[in-house]
C-alpha cells in the first residue's frame, strides 16, 4: 500500500469514474484499475462494483474512505512539517543555561523567536555535573556557561559569547551607600553570601582566587544553591554577594544595590557550546543568531 494507491482510491470514490480518477492523478486508467485491485486484495474485500456503465462504491469502500482521507491528509501534513524542519522553519531547540548565564541567552532567544515564531525553545537549568554527556548526547542543543566549564572533547564546538565582570550586591542601606564602585579592600571584612561551588564552580573559584591574590581571608557567611535565596539574604543585609554583573542587573530589585569592583580585573569568558555532529536543522539557525551578538569564534583546546 502506498500514497499513490490511496490517492487513486479517493478519486474513484469521489468521482465513481476510473477515467476521471486517472486524469486527476496523471496516470493511465489501467494503473488506477491495478491500484484498486491491489487494495482489494490487501483488505480482502471488494471496494467497488464495476460494470460497463457504472462504478458503485461498496459499503466496505464507504467505510474505508474516511480513514484513507485521514491517512493521506496526515502524510501531507507530515511532509510539510518535515520539510519545514529540514529548512529550519519549524521545530524545537533545547538550551541549557548555568545559573549565571541569563542575560545573553535571553537576548538571543528574543531575537530568534521574533524571526522564527514556529520554533519552540525550551530553556533548562544546566547544572554541569556531566558536561560532556549533556552536550554530546543530545540532551541539550546548546549550553551556555563559563568557558572554563567546557569539557576537553574533540566532539564539542563553542563560541565565546561575551565577557563578564564581577559586581558586589548589597542591601539598599549598606555601608557602601552613595558609592559608584567598591574596592576589594572595602569588602575585606564583609560577610560573603556566595553561590555554591557545586552550582557555579568557575565563578566561585574566580572569587576565591581574587581574594587570595589580594591577601583577603574569605569570610563566607553562607553559600546558596539558587540565586533567589542568595538575593533574599543579601537584601536583608546579613552579608554581601559577588556575582557576574549581568546576573546582578538581570535579577536586581528595589531592595539591593550593585557596585562594580574597581581595583581588579574580574573578567570571565562565557561561551555557547554544542555537539559538532548536531543534526537539528533549527539549531543551525540559532547559531547564526548567536553569532550576531557573540564576541567571536572559540576552540578552547585547539582540537
Amino acid at each position: 500500500m502506498d500514497i499513490n494507491q490511496l490517492n487513486c482510491f479517493i478519486s474513484v470514490a469521489q468521482t465513481l469514474n476510473f477515467s476521471e480518477a486517472a486524469r486527476r492523478n496523471y496516470v493511465s486508467q489501467s494503473t488506477v484499475s491495478r491500484y484498486i485491485n491491489d487494495l482489494e486484495k490487501e483488505f480482502g474485500v471488494q471496494l467497488f462494483t464495476r460494470s460497463h456503465r457504472d462504478v458503485i462504491i461498496t459499503n466496505e469502500g464507504k467505510t474505508l474512505l474516511p480513514y484513507v482521507v485521514d491517512v493521506v491528509d496526515t502524510l501531507k501534513k507530515a511532509k510539510t512539517i518535515i520539510k519545514q524542519m529540514h529548512d529550519g522553519g519549524q521545530g524545537r531547540i533545547t538550551l541549557g543555561c548555568d545559573v549565571t548565564s541569563l542575560s545573553f541567552p535571553s537576548k538571543c532567544i528574543s531575537d530568534f523567536s521574533e524571526k522564527y515564531p514556529n520554533i519552540v525553545i525550551d530553556v533548562k537549568r544546566f547544572d554541569g555535573t556531566d558536561r560532556n554527556q549533556a552536550i554530546t548526547s543530545g540532551e541539550y542543543d546548546f549550553c551556555f556557561m563559563p568557558r572554563d566549564m567546557v569539557p576537553e572533547s574533540s566532539g564539542i564546538e563553542s563560541i565565546v559569547t561575551h565577557y563578564e565582570s564581577l559586581s558586589v550586591v548589597t542591601a539598599k542601606n549598606s555601608c557602601f551607600k552613595g558609592k559608584s564602585s567598591v574596592s576589594l579592600h572595602d569588602i575585606s571584612n564583609e560577610k560573603l553570601l556566595l553561590l555554591s561551588e557545586s552550582v557555579c564552580p568557575i565563578v566561585y573559584m574566580e572569587i576565591m582566587d581574587l581574594l587570595r591574590t589580594f591577601h583577603i581571608s574569605p569570610n563566607i557567611e553562607n553559600s546558596f544553591e539558587d540565586v533567589i535565596s542568595m538575593y533574599v539574604a543579601a537584601s536583608s543585609g546579613i552579608g554581601i554577594s559577588i556575582i557576574p554583573n549581568s546576573l546582578a542587573k538581570f535579577t536586581s530589585s528595589e531592595y539591593t544595590e550593585i557596585y562594580p569592583i574597581e581595583d581588579a580585573d574580574t573578567s570571565i569568558a562565557y561561551v555557547m557550546a554544542w555537539a559538532k555532529n548536531i543534526a537539528n536543522p533549527a539549531a543551525k539557525l540559532f547559531i547564526e543568531t548567536v553569532k550576531k551578538y557573540a564576541k567571536g569564534e572559540d576552540n578552547v583546546y585547539g582540537l
